[in-house]
């Protein structure tokens, strides 16, 4: 939707020049008196002496072409959008119409693979037809993210791995990808200072095997029981349901060197993947589900993560 005076200014512009066309038209099409001594009407241009540009209005066909053609576009301008916010006779729009393609694509899969939605995502793991479809979904919908090969870079999970943020569970797989989730670590480099960051990141990397200097990793597992357990746990093994990262596995999505987790804790960090049922359907949704499942090395989705 355009503004008002928009419309209008498009609308009388578009007729002006329809107006505009027919009376070029009309005055081509005119006989010409004839100006030359051999009778013929000519532009009054002459080279070499004696060639003439004659000036003969349009042949009627040709004319008749022109015609309908302005007659052409004015109908189309009656009965589709063109004339500003006029939305024309038929009130077609290509958003409506592109949706109705989407719905009937949609359709048409859902007949398809309707054999597939009652299974759960344990049997669509395994049946190759059903992850040959998912393998495409995935590759159109989720690889710009997560990699062709699922690996994910930093900042987005790898899927085919062992430690999952929200949960393996096959409902907590579903809600991920159809719902969306919204990961948030609250910056605390107001909160700890800059020596209180350093005792904190270093006892988060030595959690997983790395080395820090002793002094900071006693004093930022003081301050990492004060500040951090109520999403980590008090083992630092996270919070699926918070989406809270195991800290003890060196898995990192951000990078687990000092520098990278100390600059988590100082501005945070806020991840969003986003929702795809409104997108997808919940056919798809569940196919792209069972496909995570399939390329994980842990199978069991029953059992706790990492």
């Amino acid at each position: 939707m355009i503004s008002q005076p928009a419309s209008v200014f498009i609308i009388v512009f578009t007729v002006i020049n329809i107006v505009a066309c027919l009376w070029l038209m009309w005055w081509t099409a005119r006989t010409r008196n004839p100006s030359s001594a051999e009778g013929a009407a000519t532009t009054g241009h002459v080279w070499d002496g004696d060639l003439e540009e004659l000036n003969n209005p349009l042949p009627r066909w040709w004319l008749g072409l022109f015609i309908l053609t302005v007659f052409f576009g004015a109908a189309y301008l009656a009965f589709f959008p063109g004339l500003g916010n006029f939305a024309g006779t038929s009130k077609w729009s290509s958003v409506r119409a592109y949706q109705e393609q989407v719905q009937q694509q949609r359709d048409k899969f859902e007949a398809r693979v309707a054999k597939l939605k009652d299974r759960s995502l344990n049997e669509l793991a395994v049946n190759t037809d059903a992850m040959e479809t998912a393998r495409n979904l995935f590759g159109a919908n989720c690889a710009g993210c997560h990699g062709s090969d699922a690996r994910g870079a930093k900042g987005f999970p790898n899927l085919t791995d062992r430690d999952w943020l929200w949960g393996n569970q096959e409902d907590r797989l579903l809600e991920t990808i159809a719902q969306g989730r919204h990961g948030m670590m609250p910056a605390l480099g107001s909160v700890l200072g800059e020596t209180g960051v350093n005792e904190v990141a270093s006892y988060v990397v030595s959690l997983s095997g790395n080395k820090a200097p002793a002094d900071w990793v006693n004093a930022g597992q003081n301050r990492f029981q004060t500040l951090c357990v109520g999403c980590h746990g008090m083992d630092a093994k996270g919070n699926q349901m918070l989406g809270a990262p195991n800290l003890t596995d060196n898995v990192w999505l951000h990078g687990g060197d000092f520098d990278s987790v100390r600059a988590t804790i100082t501005n945070g960090r806020d991840n969003q993947m986003p929702a795809h049922r409104d997108l997808l359907g919940d056919t798809k949704v569940k196919l792209l589900a069972a496909y995570v499942l399939s390329i994980s090395q842990d199978r069991d989705y029953h059992a706790a993560a990492h």
